[in-house]
């Protein structure tokens, strides 16, 4: 069954086209939908050695490792590893209007804090929620005792710049910086979404928390279809826009992004995460060594369609370089036709 008959719910009849991920599992496999245990079995472990988890695991070797490889990343303002450090983190923020703080360890999202501005002697979210000193220094009292990191384990707190979204992508945000997810396997983009907030999310984009993801065709960097808690949209809720059409600035520099993360790193199958910023272009903000699986219904495109060509692909040219790898995926994932 071709793509385009995943992406346009229309062609699909009366039903609404997501029911469709909740068929048997037989009709799963011939949408191509991966599932957790394939990807673990098949694609996450054979080519994600253990060693060298740490090095996506840990924000701050992500960050130096990107930065030996002459990619741009936000500049770090402190990074606060004991109690003593919570207690004067004002310290660290002297002159910073703005700024986020994250744990070094975190996933999915969790423990970071995005502050846009400051009123008085309190810090304030994009959402316009208030943070005082001292639940400032309670949360990064939390993320130093390893209450967002994986495993639970003690945890350093990264503060670092907050990245000002192009005008293009805050248009379609609630009052949060949205992103650019690309997951990838042996170095080949095989799709990608742009993870947006809404007021329900809290300005953040995590999709658990009710953000938006929005498909992004790999061939062209232009959006081509939105969910909202699983179900397709093509309007922000809030904000009333369209997101369907929109074409991501710089989309190819995006592409060699996500590919050199690939190389420096060695992972096999891995998702990286970027920002667009307004003045400093794109940023690597991360690299995720276990990317979920919701990509899939943000493009209404099952991966395994991408990356069976892609073991294939690999397996015929295993040296393939940075330029050979986007070429093939701007020829090989075009969304439409």
């Amino acid at each position: 069954m071709p793509e385009s008959a995943f992406i346009e719910p229309a062609k699909q009849g009366s039903a609404h086209w997501w029911h469709r991920w909740f068929r048997t599992p037989r009709e799963l496999r011939e949408l191509g939908v991966v599932g957790i245990n394939m990807r673990n079995a098949r694609f996450l472990l054979p080519n994600n050695p253990r060693r060298l988890y740490d090095l996506v695991d840990n924000k701050l070797r992500t960050k130096a490792l990107a930065e030996a490889e002459g990619l741009s990343v936000p500049e770090t303002y402190g990074v606060l590893r004991n109690p003593h450090d919570a207690n004067i983190v004002e310290k660290f923020l002297a002159g910073r209007e703005s700024f986020v703080v994250k744990p070094t360890r975190g996933s999915g999202g969790k423990g970071v804090m995005v502050i846009d501005k400051r009123h008085g002697k309190n810090f304030v979210k994009p959402s316009g929620s208030e943070v005082t000193p001292g639940e400032l220094k309670n949360h990064v009292s939390n993320i130093l005792a390893g209450l967002f990191s994986l495993g639970g384990k003690r945890d350093y707190a990264l503060i670092e710049y907050r990245v000002q979204p192009a005008a293009l992508l805050t248009a379609l945000s609630f009052q949060g910086a949205p992103d650019i997810r690309i997951v990838m396997l042996h170095g080949y983009p095989v799709m990608a979404m742009l993870r947006a907030a809404t007021k329900e999310s809290d300005g953040r984009s995590n999709l658990h928390q009710g953000a938006l993801g929005i498909g992004i065709d790999i061939a062209t960097g232009i959006t081509v279809r939105a969910v909202h808690h699983g179900k397709p949209v093509t309007l922000h809720p809030d904000l009333g826009i369209s997101l369907i059409g929109v074409q991501m600035p710089q989309w190819h520099r995006i592409l060699e992004i996500a590919v050199t993360c690939q190389e420096m790193t060695g992972l096999g199958y891995l998702g990286v995460d970027l920002m667009i910023d307004k003045e400093k272009g794109p940023l690597m903000i991360e690299v995720n060594a276990r990317p979920g699986l919701a990509i899939q219904m943000a493009n209404g495109i099952g991966l395994l369609k991408r990356l069976e060509p892609v073991v294939e692909e690999h397996r015929r040219n295993p040296s393939a370089d940075l330029a050979a790898k986007v070429a093939y995926s701007l020829k090989h994932f075009r969304a439409f036709g």
